[in-house]
């Protein structure tokens, strides 16, 4: 979760990796959510990052993405479903 206006202390580099392809699961304490990539000639998607995050934080992200995603539209004009 990141207050606006808060500074946010970056620990090194941080490596971009693209991404298309999500898993999320959950238990009574946690949601994991596994992000890879996934193309049309291989036969399985190859996940290189799982997240694991409290419920709490979860919804925080849910509700920054829609936010963003409603800057984006505003700005781009409407994302096409896939």
């Amino acid at each position: 979760m990141h207050d606006k206006g808060k500074e946010v202390q970056r620990h090194g580099r941080l490596r971009g990796r693209y991404a298309n392809y999500f898993e999320v699961g959950h238990n009574a304490f946690e949601f994991l959510i596994d992000i890879g990539e996934s193309y049309p000639e291989s036969s399985k998607p190859r996940l290189h990052t799982r997240i694991v995050t409290a419920p709490v934080y979860a919804n925080a992200l849910l509700d920054t993405l829609r936010g963003s995603i409603a800057q984006y539209e505003q700005t781009f004009g409407s994302i096409p479903k896939e």
